[in-house]
């Protein structure tokens, strides 16, 4: 079976049941990805996007093509945003052309992920110089993780989808070839007091080069 299929039937798998897909913190955090892809008029590329949860927060006036491995998941988003969606695996490539993109988003995809370079390098090329890529990431070493883990336990939230943990520097090193890298702890009651520690999420956002041109 192709690997496509493969994770087509895996995600199905793992989904099955929802009525309705839940992201937690997903007003906060679709606002502050809405913020950083901007808008109106921008062409956005949604990668993860399954049934558009975070999606309906920046789709209004932009441009916006989903892609995900979960084709029921995509049939959703479709009906759900009216947005075009694409059936594919970020990791084997994206069939977009070079610099076609305003900007990039990949709210909770990259931990999911055996290569994330690799799909990192494909969103390099579909951006256009100067384009933003903006996501999240769990932050896999909070507090109550942490305790967890001390424990010899999975956290609550854990998922047997994930293949990743990432620290803010590893978030760094994955968006190397960016410019004005930023992350920020968000997503939580008492985020305030200690954001690192007490956060669930990590935001990031990068920008391609501006004289960054695709070869």
């Amino acid at each position: 079976m192709p690997r496509l299929d493969r994770l087509n039937e895996r995600y199905q798998a793992h989904h099955a049941g929802e009525k309705q897909e839940f992201v937690f913190g997903g007003d906060e955090r679709g606002a502050i990805l809405a913020a950083l892809v901007g808008g109106p008029g921008r062409r956005v590329l949604d990668l993860g996007c399954r049934t558009g949860a975070l999606t309906r927060h920046y789709a209004p006036g932009n441009d916006v093509v989903g892609v995900d491995v979960d084709r029921d998941a995509l049939a959703r988003a479709a009906e759900r945003l009216g947005i075009e969606t694409v059936w594919a695996d970020v990791e084997d490539g994206l069939p977009f052309e070079d610099e076609s993109f305003d900007a990039v988003v990949a709210g909770e995809l990259l931990e999911h992920l055996a290569e994330p370079a690799t799909a990192v390098a494909h969103v390099r090329r579909v951006l256009r110089p100067g384009g933003r890529f903006a996501g999240s990431v769990p932050n896999a070493f909070r507090l109550k993780s942490r305790v967890a883990y001390a424990l010899g336990r999975y956290p609550q939230d854990w998922d047997p989808t994930r293949l990743q943990l990432f620290t803010p520097a590893a978030l760094r090193r994955l968006l190397a070839g960016f410019e004005d890298v930023e992350i920020r702890f968000a997503i939580g009651r008492f985020v305030r007091l200690h954001p690192r520690l007490l956060a669930n999420v990590q935001l990031f956002s990068a920008r391609k080069p501006a004289a960054d041109r695709a070869t």
